[in-house]
């Protein structure tokens, strides 16, 4: 019998998707400490100002809040810390070398756990420029206009 794959969503970076242009999408580990895992257990992330920099031994996150466990009085973690993602050799050097280029950037989307597993959806990803968001914005009113259109026709 195979097992199913379950995800679980903690916190997602609303702001990402419309700020920026997803390129391509990787999924990483995160290096994390016990009471970290149960503050991201109850969904005490926030990952609206955090960003992904390549250095020579890994990938880093920075920005990432992760809430102080409530019930935790043994470790005392900065919740602002850095933090290493956890990626194949070859996924390192991919991504390291498309964020080195002009214009990209590497940024968090989503973190959720899979399989008990904390798990970072990591995007290499372009600035949009303000007249390509309000174009945006136009494009989704004419749809949902266009469906209200055709749902009160029939």
């Amino acid at each position: 019998m195979v097992k199913k794959q379950v995800k679980i969503s903690v916190a997602l970076n609303r702001k990402a998707l419309y700020d920026y242009e997803i390129i391509e999408t990787f999924e990483a580990g995160l290096c994390l400490k016990g009471p970290e895992v149960k503050s991201l257990r109850k969904g005490q992330a926030n990952l609206s100002s955090s960003f992904a920099r390549a250095e020579e031994d890994g990938i880093y996150i920075y920005g990432l809040q992760i809430q102080p466990y409530e019930f935790n009085s043994v470790i005392k973690i900065d919740p602002l810390r850095v933090r290493k993602l956890l990626l194949n050799k070859t996924e390192i050097k991919k991504i390291s070398s498309k964020s080195r280029e002009k214009g990209f950037s590497l940024i968090p989307l989503e973190i959720y756990f899979k399989n008990g597993w904390a798990k970072i959806s990591l995007a290499i990803a372009k600035g949009k420029k303000t007249f390509d968001k309000k174009e945006k914005i136009k494009e989704r009113d004419l749809n949902r206009d266009v469906r209200r259109d055709i749902k009160n026709k029939y």
